[in-house]
């Protein structure tokens, strides 16, 4: 199967790639603005595009089955980024996959799409009421797939919580490296809150499922998460005992700290957006019942085992990382005044 994966080059992008290929894949093209610059670059098609311009996406999909789109404009872009990367290249890229006569288009949304959720676990027929541009762009850009979808086209839409892994930093990575450097890591609230997460490799299993999974199991919405999750205050501190230092989490009264990150966050003096300090002491799961039973899903790993692989990943590589920082999920975001906060821990 010739599969053509968008954002080739970004956290889930590559990491899908190096599952693909140890799957037996050998036809992928990944497409990305960024150049594809890992050692697994002579076993693809690495293309640099944008998904916004047709000519570039018509390169891409020519002789391609299959379209994973992974590429996103993250919640730290602007708004205008994040809403013509998510809708406009959406858009562009299922009338390509019209016009190329795809058999099958993976859309990779997110569980921002149900914003702050008042129960849990989340169903996938639950309200969408995605909290800022990005979650209001994966809505705008689900409905574009379930268009296409109505038209025949085969689109299983698939809606991850925060997943984790190696290569991802983004917020993580300012765990990360508070823990590596022997710090106390502050939590909003006490941290009994149990905060599913999902381990990289358990999404490109969804993936691979949606795939190869007989059309009529495929053809849907569901989510995707870990199935063993504990509290946050469990599974970060199992961070902090992995980096040896003998520190712990420190809880801080949640009506203080989402207070105190919400007017950071309006003074743009940290990266932590809404959806983040207004999640972080609050109970957030979502049945991945549908997953299990219509596409075989199974989820290898827990929580706490996605993230111990992840910061084993960064302690390898922390040295190779150094100081820089961006924006994206594979750069350490830049704290702001959190770092100068970090004095304190």
């Amino acid at each position: 199967m010739r599969i053509l994966v968008t954002g080739g080059a970004g956290f889930l992008g590559v990491n899908l790639v190096r599952y693909l290929l140890r799957a037996g894949y050998r036809d992928i093209i990944a497409l990305d603005l960024a150049s594809f610059d890992f050692p697994e670059r002579e076993q693809v098609q690495a293309l640099t595009g944008d998904i916004r311009d047709s000519a570039a996406v018509g390169r891409a999909i020519a002789g391609a089955e299959a379209v994973v789109h992974c590429a996103a404009a993250l919640p730290l872009y602007r708004r205008s980024e994040i809403m013509s990367t998510e809708v406009d290249g959406t858009a562009v890229l299922l009338a390509a996959a019209r016009k190329a006569s795809v058999r099958r288009f993976v859309f990779i949304s997110s569980t921002a799409v149900y914003g702050v959720p008042a129960r849990v676990p989340i169903l996938e027929t639950d309200p969408l009421v995605g909290v800022g541009p990005y979650g209001e762009a994966k809505i705008l850009a689900e409905r574009l797939c379930e268009r296409e979808r109505r038209q025949g086209l085969c689109l299983p839409i698939l809606r991850p919580k925060t997943f984790v892994g190696p290569e991802r930093l983004g917020v993580f990575g300012i765990l990360f490296e508070w823990a590596s450097e022997g710090k106390n890591f502050p939590l909003v609230g006490d941290g009994s809150n149990r905060y599913q997460l999902l381990d990289v490799d358990d999404l490109c299993q969804a993936i691979q499922l949606c795939l190869t999974d007989p059309e009529p199991a495929v053809n849907e919405t569901f989510n995707i998460g870990a199935r063993e999750f504990g509290t946050m205050r469990e599974d970060f501190q199992a961070v902090l005992d992995s980096a040896g230092h003998g520190r712990k989490v420190v809880p801080l009264p949640r009506g203080i700290a989402t207070a105190a990150l919400r007017a950071l966050d309006l003074l743009k003096l940290s990266p932590l957006y809404r959806w983040v300090y207004e999640t972080a002491s609050k109970d957030s799961s979502v049945s991945i019942s549908r997953a299990e039973a219509r596409l075989g899903f199974r989820p290898l790993y827990s929580n706490r085992e996605a993230l111990l692989r992840s910061f084993r990943w960064y302690l390898d590589n922390k040295q190779r990382i150094g100081n820089a920082s961006g924006i994206t999920h594979r750069a350490v975001w830049k704290q702001g005044v959190l770092r100068v906060a970090k004095a304190f821990f």
